[in-house]
Formats: structure tokens, C-alpha cells, sequence
């Protein structure tokens, strides 16, 4: 049984997230609420969800499950029953796992709820800080967006985007959805497709299954490795051009690179793949207008259109829909003329 907080309080005082004196890597999280008589015959956890709004009703279950949040003195169950009045005390301490600093980064959000975030990527962002890449990235953006993604590794993104590629990327707010997330990534439960422009013109559909690892003498790029890890990109034919082919490509895996690397294996290389792209293929009679389009389109006309997975707490699904960005549907648009 958890001790008494010192000071009943007779209404709810907001929150507030201060650095540990004694460790710059923890957060220290304090609270003392007293229930309002409204919230009688409501569920815990969800009486707390509408006090508290600024934590996600996953992250309030963990703390009264851990007993960091008591009851009157007491640890409780998120399933209990309240009746108004009750003394809630809230002593939390989280780890920051991210030292980067939040920037106000325009993010275009596809879905949001308490417990995730589905963010449209715009090609050129780069995901996560590195070397030469500490400011300006997706990652200082959530951070601005949301706080509280700083305890999470990576800000909560579940899965990444290469800098070039445009489109759908999943974010967790929470470490529960987090877990639940990567978990469902791991077992292949989140749908992605992807849009892909490609040099050539594929007869039908076709599945690649063919193992991927690092290059054997390039560092930086991956390659078709009999000893590689599996992956599995099925494809399917979208809209056909004179000498090339807009392809939907569904993954069944994640590894990096693994669509770029899988088209080219199958000598259709998507264009502008500084990459794996190889030589520019013009078409037979292109206009001058679509030759300077595709010289001019310098990164990978590769974009994450669609995004479905089970809501990490409610289980309903979520199915999110990136359109295409201006510069691809202007290249499929000369392409189409």
C-alpha cells in the first residue's frame, strides 16, 4: 500500500514535466487530483483520461498497473469503479531516451489518436538525426508536435521512410502502443503499399523473394545476398506508360532499402534511384518536355501511399491514405501525355 500523498487537493492540478535534479535522463511526473463527484460509476482509468488529457489513457493504465498512481493510498486496477471524491496521487519518473532538440517542423498528420500518429513524409526529410542531420529532421519535428515522444525510442516512429521516399510513417505516442506496434510490425501485421515509377514494362504482376544484406564492397547499399535476411515484396501492375510502369508494391518485410533493391534486381529500376537506378532509359519519341521531367527528377519516384494496422488499444483498424506528391503526379502526367 502506497503511502498518502502530504496534501489533499480539491480539484485537478495539471501536470507537469520537470527534469530530475539528479539525472538529466529522467523526467520526474507529479500529480494530485481529487476525483470529481461527475466521474461516478466511470472506469478509472477512463475518469483519468478526461482529467488528465495530456497522458494517454494506455500510459495512465501502466502507472496504476506499476502503482505510481494510487488511490486514496492504494494501488487500484484501470477496470475499477469510482465514485467521486477519491484522492488520486501521481508519482512518476520516465527515462528521455531522445537528447534532440523539438523544432516547429510543418508535419502533415494522416490520423492521430492518443496512442499514435500516422505522419505523410514529404520526400527530402530526413527521418532520424545523425551525423551532419541533428536539426531540420522528422524526428525534431514530432518532438515539437509532442513532448512526451521523448521517452520513446526514436520518438515512437515504429518503422522508417528512406530521406528520398515520400509518403505514410507510423509513430507510437506511448511505450504500450509502442510495444504493441513494433510487435505487430515484427509479425507482419501492418500493411504497406508503396507506389513505385520503374524503368521497363513488367508483363504482369510478380513476387520477389530474395534474401537482402549489406553490399559486399559498398557499405551504403544492400544487395540480393544468398546468406541475407528474407524478404518478400509482392507487386502488382498499377498503370502502364511507353517504357514504363507505375507498380503498387506490398511488403511482406521491412528490410532497408527493400523495394529499391528488389525492382532493380529485377532490372526494373525506379526512377531517379540515385542509387540503384542506373542509366536513364528514354523512351522511343519522348517529347522534349518528359526527357527534361525525367533527367530532372533526382530522387526515388517511390511513395508509401497506404498504411493499415489495429489501433494499439481499441483494435480497430486504422487505414491510412498518403496522395501522391506533386512532383510524381507531374513526371505520371508528362508520362501519360
Amino acid at each position: 500500500m502506497a503511502g498518502l500523498c502530504a496534501l489533499p487537493v480539491r480539484r485537478a492540478i495539471a501536470v507537469t514535466d520537470v527534469e530530475h535534479s539528479a539525472n538529466p535522463e529522467l523526467r520526474a511526473i507529479d500529480a494530485d487530483l481529487r476525483l470529481p463527484t461527475s466521474v461516478a460509476g466511470q472506469r478509472l482509468d477512463g475518469a483519468l483520461a478526461a482529467l488528465l488529457p495530456e497522458h494517454s489513457r494506455a500510459r495512465l493504465q501502466r502507472w496504476i498497473s506499476d502503482g505510481v498512481l494510487t488511490v486514496d493510498g492504494a494501488t487500484a486496477r484501470p477496470r475499477d469503479r469510482v465514485r467521486g471524491g477519491e484522492q488520486v496521487c501521481l508519482r512518476a519518473t520516465e527515462q528521455i531516451r531522445v537528447d534532440d532538440e523539438p523544432e516547429a517542423i510543418s508535419l502533415d498528420l494522416l490520423h492521430q489518436d492518443d496512442d499514435c500518429l500516422v505522419i505523410n513524409k514529404a520526400a527530402g526529410l530526413v527521418v532520424h538525426p545523425g551525423a551532419g542531420n541533428r536539426t531540420g529532421t522528422l524526428v525534431n519535428g514530432l518532438l515539437a508536435l509532442d513532448p512526451q515522444l521523448a521517452v520513446l525510442p526514436r520518438a515512437g516512429i515504429v518503422h522508417r521512410l528512406d530521406k528520398e521516399t515520400s509518403g505514410a510513417l507510423l509513430v507510437a505516442r506511448n511505450a504500450e502502443a509502442h510495444h504493441v506496434l513494433t510487435d505487430a510490425l515484427a509479425r507482419r501485421d501492418i500493411e504497406r503499399e508503396y507506389l513505385a515509377l520503374v524503368q521497363g514494362e513488367p508483363v504482369s504482376g510478380f513476387t520477389v523473394d530474395q534474401p537482402l544484406d549489406r553490399h559486399p564492397t559498398d557499405r551504403l547499399r544492400r544487395a540480393v545476398r544468398e546468406n541475407g535476411r528474407p524478404a518478400v515484396t509482392h507487386v502488382r501492375i498499377e498503370h502502364r506508360f511507353n517504357g514504363y510502369t507505375l507498380l503498387r508494391c506490398k511488403l511482406e518485410t521491412g528490410r532497408t532499402h527493400q523495394i529499391r533493391v528488389h525492382l532493380a534486381h529485377m532490372r526494373l529500376p525506379i526512377v531517379g534511384d540515385q542509387v540503384y537506378g542506373g542509366r536513364l532509359r528514354l523512351p522511343a519519341g519522348a517529347s522534349e518536355e518528359l526527357i527534361a521531367g525525367l533527367r530532372g527528377f533526382r530522387r526515388q519516384a517511390l511513395h508509401a501511399e497506404t498504411l493499415a494496422f489495429a489501433q494499439p488499444v481499441s483494435g480497430e483498424r486504422v487505414a491510412a491514405h498518403a496522395p501522391l506528391p506533386d512532383d510524381m503526379r507531374a513526371l505520371l502526367k508528362l508520362l501519360a501525355a
